[in-house]
This record gives C-alpha cells, structure tokens and sequence, in this order.
C-alpha cells in the first residue's frame, strides 16, 4: 500500500501550482500550469485581462478550472497515485470573487467523470470574467460603504480594514449597481479560495474565517458577516456568501468525480481553502514576533499578532492557523513589476548588474529611503541575496528563507495535514516539527542600524505624504 501523502494547491494570479508532501513532510511531487503558456487561448497577459478603463482588472473563471483539468492530467501522466492522497487543501489570490449561476449546484454536484470538468462548468458562471486583486474600479462603492459605516476608521474597527476597492465587498455592489440582472441570476458567490475547494468538494465551498476577513464584510471580533456592511453592498448577500468557517475545518470527502477519474480515494478529504498570503504565513511557519516578507507580483509584509489595533493603512486578518490570534498585513501592489522596471532602466535588464549597482550603493544609501524581529522571506526575489542584504539592514534583523518559494502552496499541504488533527487541539507548530528549519541567507551590516534609524521619521513622513495626497502615485495596495 502506498505512504499516504498530502496535497497542497495555489491558485495565484499568474498560475495554478500543485505540491505534495508525505508524513515526513518532504516534498514529493510539484508542478504548475503557467495561464498565459499554457492556455494561450484565454488570451491574458500575467494572466489577467486589464480592461480598457485601466482600472478594471479581470481573469476568465473558465481559466483557472481547465487549468485544473490540465495540472491533474499532467500528474496522471506522471504516474501520480492519487489514491495515497489522504488529505488537501488550497490556497487563492486573495479578494478575487466568482459568481455562480442559479442551478449549479447541481451540474457542480454530478458532473460526469467521462468529461474535463470545464467542459460540464462552461455555463455555470453568471459573471465570466472574476474581478481580481488588481482592480481599483470601485472608488465610488468604497465611498459608500465608508459612509455607511460611519467612517474609514469605524469600518476598519469592524472588519480590519479601512475601504479598498480591490475588497470583495466593494466588488459585489458594483456588479449590483451595475448589472442587478446579473446578481439576481447569482445563487452563490465565492472567493478564488472557496470555489478552488468547491470544485473539489463538487458542492458549495464556505468561505474561511482568513480569506473572508479580506473582503469588507466579516467582523474579525465575531468572525461573523457584518449586517451593516452586507446591506451597504447588496441586498440578499448574506444567503449569496453562506456561513463563514475556521480556515482549520474539514468540509468534507472528495467529490466522487475525482475518485472516478483520476482515482482519489474516496476518503479524501477537503480542508477549507484560504486565501494566498495566509497559507504563506502557514507555509513559513510563522512564529509571534517574526515578519514575513513575501517578494513577489506584489510585496507583502505580514506577522502574527495578538491583539491588533485596526489603521486607515494595512489589514488585519484572522490568523490561517490560530482562529483566536490575527496576522496583520501590509501589501505594495507593484514589487515585482518595480523592480523589474528599475533593473530594465538601470541595469540593462540584467539581474546580475541590479545586484551589482545594490553591492555598490553604500548603506543608508546616502540618505536616500527604500521600503527588531527575525525576518523570513518568500517569493521570486527571495533568491537574491542582494535584495535580501537590503532588507537585513534596513530592519537590522537576520534574514531567513525557505527552501520553496512556493511558500502557499507548502502552507496548504501543512493545512490539509492540520487540518484532521485541529478538532484534537494539536496545533500547526506541532504538526510541522519535521519540516527544515529556514536557512539563514544574511545578518545586518555592522553599523547599518546608526545609519538607518535616522531614516525612520523621514519615512514616515513621507509616506504620509504619499497615502493622503490625492495627487500621489499610491503605492499602498
């Protein structure tokens, strides 16, 4: 009989990426398929379309479950033993929302095995193409819903943050205002991670307690959709969003399709998704007192806390693991693409020459500013020691990686193992004790902090600047 092994799935901006790891925690098998590669008859570019608003940002629902199809082909292909898998789960673009049509349910529930599942889907979806994380057409519903709660601080008191248009929330009353005919034909509505685990679980996936904090609407005291902000949106959502759930929860076997088609076991089972930058958190197993730097699409800063203090800027979310604790987050919507831009105009497009022009800049960089606990990192540019190097001193802390930059999808497996034993108060920390410890990669320059800890007030000060001008290019995601 085959070692039971667990999966871990990441439905990103860019790609959907799979990892599996056994009961020792190794990992076993990983793999992706790239949107834009691999499907090029959606046509996107970094896997989105980008409408001609600018401000209006989509991707194709469709996409991402024949990428499914595709990725869960390639494993058959492989020689994967898909009956071994014991347990999944998942992880998704945070703030991204899908629209199910009335009477899917039932196509979702008995979809036949003898069909790729986007082939029975292709109907079900009242809005094609999902709104995403990158969009910011909803100045005007942000407004309102600010108003209705009586003000940016008040809603960020209730929900853990202040209106952003991105949130799913502000999502739902645009498509309202703007094609009620289209809400009304909409029988559920999903974020990316809850309809990843719904085409899993071949029913109607909850939302969990992490993702949902991301989308305007949950009170993170309760862990209960707020009445006020579900009124302020759209009439009839609570019904649309069903119950909210502990991101630990089992929601359930396999959908019987999977079990048929590829050979899963039957008693497989399905650990609610969550959002991307939770299951990072899990991924990396973050302890109280770490940060966590995600260097990616976009930047992402995130830690354990116990006790948050909501702000007009960053989010706090309800901790992935640990449903009586928050992470608190702050996220730069263009890191990637910034770096990329500065490495093309000057550094010749060359990596080695960006690392070169940071090796040669001296600390404090002459007054100049770029953006007291361990700091562990993630993400593509995590691989360079250089950008590394920067952040070991601007923070004055050593900096670790992990041996995946797939730190989601790591997260999610660590999740789905959790996930069986949480209901036995056994804790992620205990469930990942086999895992490697994170490398160090780089310790603070000798004598950075005296140069940069004058740098901090002026910082502050200019990203006031930055965040309250309405002028400004807000680099605040």
């Amino acid at each position: 009989m085959a070692a039971p092994c667990y999966l871990g799935w990441d439905f990103s901006t860019q790609q959907l990426k799979v990892i599996a790891i056994d009961e020792q925690l190794r990992v076993i098998y990983e793999d992706n398929v790239h949107f834009d590669k691999d499907l090029p008859e959606f046509k996107t570019q970094g896997g989105v379309y980008i409408h001609s608003d600018r401000l209006s940002v989509t991707s194709p629902v469709l996409m991402w479950v024949k990428a499914l199809d595709m990725i869960l082909e390639k494993m058959k292909s492989s020689g994967f033993n898909f009956s071994q898998v014991r347990a999944m789960s998942g992880a998704g673009q945070q703030h991204g929302s899908v629209y199910w049509k009335k009477g899917s349910i039932q196509i979702l529930k008995n979809a036949s095995s003898e069909l790729p599942l986007h082939q029975s889907l292709k109907g079900c979806f009242s809005v094609s193409d999902s709104p995403i994380w990158m969009d910011s057409s909803t100045a005007s519903q942000c407004r309102a819903l600010e108003k209705a709660l009586g003000g940016a601080q008040h809603l960020a008191n209730v929900t853990g943050s202040r209106a952003y248009e991105r949130f799913t929330g502000n999502q739902i009353a645009k498509i309202y205002s703007q094609n009620p005919e289209v809400y009304k034909q909409t029988e559920r509505i999903s974020l990316v991670s809850s309809f990843a685990a719904s085409l899993f679980l071949g029913a109607y996936a909850p939302i969990d307690y992490s993702d949902g904090s991301g989308m305007n609407l949950l009170q993170i005291w309760e862990k209960a959709w707020s009445k006020p902000c579900l009124d302020a949106c759209a009439p009839g959502l609570e019904e649309r969003l069903g119950c909210p759930v502990p991101s630990h929860s089992v929601l359930g076997p396999i959908s019987p399709y999977y079990s048929q088609r590829y050979g899963f076991s039957p008693d497989c089972k399905i650990v609610a998704f969550t959002g991307d930058n939770p299951a990072s958190l899990a991924g990396m197993r973050l302890q109280e007192g770490d940060i966590a730097i995600s260097l990616g699409t976009s930047d992402t800063l995130f830690l354990w806390i116990q006790e948050p203090t909501p702000a007009l800027e960053g989010h706090i979310l309800c901790n992935p693991v640990d449903s009586q604790t928050y992470m608190a987050l702050l996220c730069f919507k263009n890191g990637s693409l910034m770096r990329e831009r500065i490495r093309d105009e000057c550094a010749s497009g060359s990596w080695d020459e960006f690392s070169k022009a940071l090796s040669s800049t001296v600390a404090g960089n002459s007054g100049n500013l770029v953006p007291r606990t361990r700091i562990l990192a993630t993400g593509g540019a995590s691989h360079n020691k250089k950008i590394l190097q920067v952040l070991s001193d601007v923070f004055n802390a050593p900096v670790f990686t992990i041996d995946t930059a797939n730190s989601a999808c790591l997260g999610s497996a660590y999740r789905a193992i959790h996930g069986l034993v949480a209901e036995r108060n056994v804790s992620l920390a205990d469930v990942v004790k086999l895992a490697p410890e994170p490398r160090l990669a780089v310790t603070p320059t000798p004598g950075a902090e005296e140069l940069y800890r004058p740098l901090l007030k002026r910082y502050a000060e200019l990203e006031q600047k930055v965040i309250y001008n309405p002028a400004s290019s807000c680099l605040v995601k």
